[in-house]
């Protein structure tokens, strides 16, 4: 890997998900970088309009904070609407997350599992597998999905199950996580929610003993090219 991408349906997922993975990339020097599609926070008015823009403003500036500690190169915001994407048209969410592929032509993405609670993050992946179709002259090698605390494990259907099969070693970078989990103001929780510090160590402790290390984040593999 030289070039990741993670791309992912509000501010913290972006952590949730691949905090620790990305933090022992770049640490690696690998570039990585994360494309928010929704704007998070505004579903928590009763509409979209009476959204506290202060307090959206107030979130990015979170996740640039959060970014920082987590190690991105960069962190972009698309600023869709939140927990609303199933009322715009696929395609328009599809170009634009192909925009930044093409801007950025990762090797790499990360994004959210399809079999998730929260309506965003299903599009979110839907958007992404469609948007790197191998297609043309560029294509993407590896395509990752992570899952998110307090939505995939929060989707009792069993419908679509996160089955992971790829797992990265975090025990010496799952500290970053958590410390870049705490600029999320308003997101954070305390425990047993599972985007606590301690359920997101007891997380990692789990997955990590599925392949015998002391903490991993795990992954399912929807495509891996080797050239």
């Amino acid at each position: 890997m030289k070039n990741v991408l993670v791309v992912a349906a509000h501010p913290d997922d972006e952590l949730l998900g691949v905090g620790g993975t990305v933090r022992r990339l770049a640490d690696q020097g690998v570039c990585c970088r994360a494309v928010i599609v929704g704007e998070g926070i505004s579903a928590r008015s009763e509409n979209r309009a009476d959204a506290d823009s202060h307090e959206i403003d107030k979130l990015k500036e979170d996740a640039r904070k959060a970014a920082r500690i987590i190690g991105y190169a960069s962190i972009g915001f698309c600023g869709l609407p939140d927990n609303r994407l199933d009322g715009m048209e696929l395609l328009d969410i599809i170009k634009m997350v192909g925009r930044s592929i093409e801007e950025y032509k990762p090797d790499t993405i990360f994004t959210h599992h399809h079999g998730e609670l929260n309506i965003d993050h299903r599009i979110v992946c839907e958007a992404v597998l469609t948007a790197c179709r191998p297609v043309g002259g560029y294509g993407v090698d590896r395509i990752y999905a992570f899952e998110t605390p307090s939505s995939t494990e929060w989707n009792y259907t069993y419908a679509e199950p996160f089955t992971p099969n790829v797992y990265f070693d975090v025990s010496k970078t799952l500290d970053a996580k958590i410390e870049g989990m705490r600029c999320y103001q308003s997101e954070g929780a305390a425990f047993p929610h599972p985007r606590s510090p301690e359920a997101l160590r007891a997380l990692a402790a789990f997955r990590g003993s599925n392949v015998g290390v002391e903490r991993a984040e795990a992954f399912i593999a929807f495509r891996e090219v080797y050239r």
